[in-house]
């Protein structure tokens, strides 16, 4: 069953409507005011405007022109927003591909025109017969970058973008000049066009409410968190940025940004900041430039200025700046470590029956970042999905550069935990000391020894990180350290070391099935 879209301009399009109809013609002007986005952090957004249009009672024939490359035709609602007057759409034509050199090029392979080239101080006609004029439509071109972005630049292009002309009995891979063509034809266009025969109930002018959906358009948050010299409090910008991918400019818009996974079906064919002055919105005079609400089950970001976003921009806004935001750094030795790949569809019973499995020790100790999305914390809004980035301050007052992780969705009160690298001054080692599978395969014991060193020159508290794998009924019979269970398959110990200290702890589990 074809899952519905969940968008409401999707839906019920058209008014029903009777009686007797002329077909006189109408002209829609130049829309203007009302025009407001809402871009969505999927690479879409839902663009609405005003229209302005001169109507005739009865059928009506006009185009319309400013619009994008990337419009979903089945996603246009057409509709007077006071609901006094009766207005349907009887048919509805989308073209996208305007004319250009490649285009015309495409409607002439096959034939022989005529290309001016430059030879000295003077020109010369070369006739050339168009084998492949490279012509790749806009909408193609958009899901082959999809799929280059992807990895997949081979597939996507494959060569298929480059002319192919003959000339002189012999084929080049270039136009040999500046092609020559005919006069256009009279259906010609010069930007993608909404061609409409609609029908209303009485003639006069009607600013009309343009809605659909595009494609090429995408938002992204990104964070800037910076340390002072020591101490773990930081100062937390955040941006949002817009990217216009979707051949159209859109001056003077409201722009709203929805966060959240919106459920949206893909077409089949589709591949695979600084730091100024000022603080956060509660403890400053400034109003936000971005506010947030929440919005059915998703959250909406609304900017509060209209802006302007061009045709292949990449537009930033500030949406969050909090000062002394409190942190807490987090070391975890998460010592087994396992290939997923070199076990990939191995079953409980494998797993017990190799005494190996598991056992590989991992070195590296986890540096990570703990903070909780509190109001009484300077944040205290849910916080788009993005990339954060580390910055510490050194003496000098540069700043460097400590790592960076994405984060997920998260809302309000919850804990930010995020990984930023591995800690140079802290070592682990793991290792198995004994394992015993019962005779009768229902019992299994299984001892480790983890060591955990501290070569700085301050204390630290380490969190040993264990992964009980296997089996769901398991019990540690001996621990030299008490422990904490986190989850069903895991436990932690909390190390606590002095400096240059050095810490062992042991520990065997029973498990039955």
């Amino acid at each position: 069953m074809r899952v519905q879209r969940c968008l409401g301009v999707m839906a019920g399009l058209w008014l029903a409507m009777g009686g007797a109809w002329a077909a006189p013609s109408a002209t829609a002007g130049e829309a203007g005011a009302g025009r407001a986005l809402t871009i969505y952090n999927q690479n879409f957004a839902v663009v609405r405007e005003t229209v302005p249009l001169s109507l005739s009672a009865g059928v009506n024939h006009l185009t319309f022109s400013d619009i994008t490359y990337h419009l979903e035709p089945d996603s246009v609602v057409l509709r007077d927003p006071t609901g006094q007057r009766a207005l349907q759409i009887l048919e509805q034509n989308y073209r996208a591909d305007p004319i250009s050199q490649e285009l015309l090029l495409s409607r002439y392979e096959g034939k022989t025109i005529d290309f001016q080239t430059r030879v000295g101080d003077h020109t010369e006609i070369v006739p050339g017969k168009i084998i492949r004029s490279g012509y790749v439509p806009h909408n193609t071109a958009f899901n082959y970058d999809q799929a280059y972005y992807a990895g997949q630049a081979a597939y996507a292009y494959g060569g298929g973008g480059q002319p192919l002309i003959e000339v002189n009995g012999k084929l080049q891979f270039a136009l040999p000049g500046t092609p020559l063509f005919p006069a256009l034809a009279d259906d010609s266009i010069l930007k993608p066009t909404l061609d409409w025969t609609l029908r209303t109930d009485r003639a006069g002018p009607l600013n009309a409410e343009l809605a659909y959906v595009t494609g090429g358009m995408s938002w992204k948050a990104d964070y800037n968190v910076v340390s002072p010299q020591q101490g773990s409090d930081l100062d937390l910008v955040g941006w949002v940025t817009m990217d216009n991918q979707s051949g159209r400019t859109f001056e003077n818009a409201r722009i709203k940004l929805m966060a959240g996974d919106v459920n949206k079906v893909q077409p089949q064919h589709q591949y695979g900041g600084g730091f100024g002055g000022g603080a956060f919105a509660a403890r400053s005079e400034m109003a936000p430039p971005v506010t947030e609400k929440a919005f059915d089950e998703y959250h909406l970001y609304t900017l509060q200025r209209p802006a302007t976003l061009r045709d292949r921009e990449t537009k930033q806004v500030e949406f969050v700046r909090a000062q002394g935001v409190h942190s807490a750094i987090v070391y975890v030795y998460d010592g087994a470590y396992i290939d997923p790949g070199q076990y990939y569809n191995w079953t409980y019973e494998t797993i017990r029956s190799q005494p190996s499995y598991g056992t590989q020790s991992n070195p590296k100790v986890w540096t990570m970042r703990e903070i909780v999305n509190s109001q009484a914390n300077g944040l205290g809004i849910p916080l788009p999905k993005g990339r954060v980035r580390f910055y510490r301050k050194d003496a000098d007052g540069q700043l460097e550069f400590i790592g960076e992780n994405e984060i997920d969705h998260t809302p309000k009160d919850e804990t930010l935990r995020v990984y930023t690298g591995n800690a140079f001054d802290l070592a682990g080692e793991r290792r198995q000391t004994n394992y015993n599978l019962a005779s009768g395969n229902s019992m299994l014991d299984e001892s480790f020894e983890i060591k955990v060193r501290n070569h700085k020159a301050t204390p630290v508290e380490i969190r040993v990180v264990e992964h009980l794998y296997r089996g769901l009924n398991w019990t540690i019979t001996e621990h030299s350290l008490p422990f904490l269970k986190t989850d069903a398959h895991t436990m932690e110990f909390h190390v606590p070391l002095a400096p240059d200290q050095e810490k062992t702890i042991t520990y065997t589990a029973h498990y039955t099935w």
